[in-house]
């Protein structure tokens, strides 16, 4: 039996090997580290960068309790813990020398480890205005009117438009990233499939993007509408064509995150079937300078 405690590895296979069922033993939850782990074994180690991403486990008894994993430059990523185990976890990470940009987590375990790392490091933790709700498809329920048109997957003549519309996405939630022709590969976007919902005419008026299903879970990212055409019911209407084919591709939990501080977003996935989960928040660390003499 290996010991109690935190495991670390640059190795993924042997990562999932031992942390694989706990990840997929609540599916919405861990849709983050599920997605993220796919991508990099489909994907290859440089998905992300040169570096390595580094995992972790947390085990007790012989079985995974949390995990966590940080890509090259990224934040780090954790799975629920209890303050007790932030406090552990953020004492070993600065005691091998780690220096991380932040924290992502459900908010009450991103606050925890927040804390235990401005304790051990002396890094001043910033929470970031947006806060994430995660939700998880109940009953899909189409809503009432719901507007003209069908939604159809996008083909390699959509690229430009897609692009476009993704770059217009990120700038709108704040992502510091570029989405071009050149770009496209190394962002997030890439690994998803898209939807556009189009007017009868054939006009697209608004997308939706969906990860791979793991564990059976598919998680719709992201969805998006340019500013002229909101208010029309085109976004649930993109929502409910790409969640409707999750479940007809057999997902038997569909989840997406909406930002808290936006109304219509989240009153929108609610009344087309979507269930709270919990929310979720990142702190960013800034450093002291070092002295000079």
């Amino acid at each position: 039996m290996r010991p109690d405690g935190w495991h670390l590895t640059e190795d993924l296979d042997g990562f999932l090997a031992r942390a694989g069922d706990f990840l997929r033993s609540r599916p919405a939850l861990h849709t983050m580290p599920l997605t993220v782990t796919e991508s990099l074994r489909t994907r290859g180690a440089d998905a992300f960068g040169a570096e390595a991403p580094v995992f972790g486990r947390l085990e007790r008894s012989g079985e995974v309790r949390a995990t966590f994993y940080r890509t090259p430059s990224g934040l780090l990523s954790l799975t629920p813990l209890t303050p007790k185990h932030a406090d552990t976890l953020a004492a070993r990470l600065a005691d091998l020398g780690h220096v991380l940009p932040g924290v992502s987590a459900e908010r009450n375990t991103a606050t925890a480890f927040a804390e235990a790392w401005q304790q051990y490091t002396g890094a001043k933790p910033a929470l970031r205005e947006q806060r994430l709700r995660l939700y998880r498809l109940g009953t899909l329920t189409p809503p009432k009117p719901f507007p003209d048109g069908r939604g159809r997957a996008t083909v390699e003549q959509d690229r430009e438009q897609l692009t476009l519309w993704c770059r217009e996405f990120a700038a709108a939630v704040g992502e510091a990233l570029s989405v071009d022709a050149s770009s496209w590969a190394d962002t997030r976007f890439a690994s998803k499939r898209y939807t556009f919902w189009e007017t009868p005419d054939g006009t697209p008026v608004s997308m939706a993007g969906v990860t791979s299903m793991v564990a059976g879970q598919i998680r719709v990212d992201p969805v998006y509408t340019p500013a002229h055409l909101r208010g029309r019911g085109y976004a649930a209407a993109v929502t409910v064509a790409v969640s409707r084919a999750a479940l007809a591709a057999g997902a038997t939990e569909v989840v997406l995150f909406a930002d808290v501080a936006n109304p219509t977003s989240n009153a929108l996935y609610q009344r087309i079937g979507y269930l709270p989960v919990t929310e979720f928040a990142v702190y960013d660390f800034s450093y002291a300078a070092p002295e000079t003499g």
